[in-house]
């Protein structure tokens, strides 16, 4: 039987926002945590486990997929944040539902099979993104600005490292994100931040797609500077469209 999130250990609205928010602040622990999840989910699968069969001890699972402690820690609260695990106190970490873990599975193979898909969550960005430029240019402050700028160097510095380049990427949006002072907008961009992981990592192979979103990035960073809202959702706007560009075309 399928657990809710509720049954599968109340894991409460204040706990996930201050979890997520963990992420939205660390982009380096979102891509490492990603991959790590997606090694314990392979690890899932093939000791066919299903819901409300237990997971072995931390020290074990650490130990098989030769990793730290605090790096499975990491991956283990992406699960438990998308309910796929439940902690069950002075029990051990139980598996809640696979349904999230059948998009996470997919997702490669229906991206591969499916070039829309890519189109469909760039549309998303698009809608969501350029909105929340325009409320950062509101209400950036200096020292946000300066972290921004930070960013811009970090990518110059990583753009033959396209693992790197993506961390700064996503670094950057979600520091535009906070900026915007909007609490609902997070919930949305929760899932896209998710699947535009994997969007990001099959766009930013190509060298010159890294070249063009330092240039975006930049503009968009001067615009936001500038305080100028509209500005800054057209800079968002073109900088989307410029990765829209190299889509493969169906």
């Amino acid at each position: 039987m399928e657990m809710t999130g509720r049954q599968a250990g109340g894991y409460g609205g204040l706990a996930r926002k201050k979890r997520f928010m963990a992420l939205q602040e660390n982009p380096e622990s979102v891509v490492r945590s990603e991959k790590t999840a997606d090694r314990i989910l392979q690890l899932i699968r093939d000791e066919k486990l299903q819901p409300g069969d237990k997971l072995p001890p931390e020290r074990d699972l650490a130990a098989r997929l030769k990793i730290s402690r605090p790096r499975l820690r990491e991956a283990l609260n992406a699960l438990k944040l998308m309910n796929i695990i439940v902690n069950r106190q002075g029990s051990g970490t139980y598996v809640a539902s696979l349904k999230a873990e059948k998009l996470v599975v997919l997702l490669d193979s229906e991206f591969a099979l499916n070039d829309t898909t890519y189109a469909d969550l760039l549309e998303a960005r698009r809608i969501l993104e350029t909105g929340i430029a325009a409320l950062a240019a509101e209400h950036i402050t200096a020292g946000e600005l300066g972290e921004m700028e930070a960013c811009i160097t970090k990518a110059a510095a990583t753009l033959h490292d396209a693992e790197a380049f993506m961390e700064t990427d996503i670094e950057l949006h979600n520091r535009i994100l906070k900026a915007s002072r909007n609490e609902i907008i997070p919930v949305f961009m929760r899932a896209i931040n998710r699947l535009g992981i994997y969007s990001r990592r099959r766009t930013g192979e190509q060298l010159a797609i890294r070249q063009q979103s330092l240039k975006d990035h930049r503009r968009i960073v001067q615009a936001l500077q500038a305080k100028d809202p509209e500005a800054s959702r057209k800079a968002m706007l073109d900088h989307l469209a410029h990765v829209a560009r190299r889509l493969p075309k169906s």
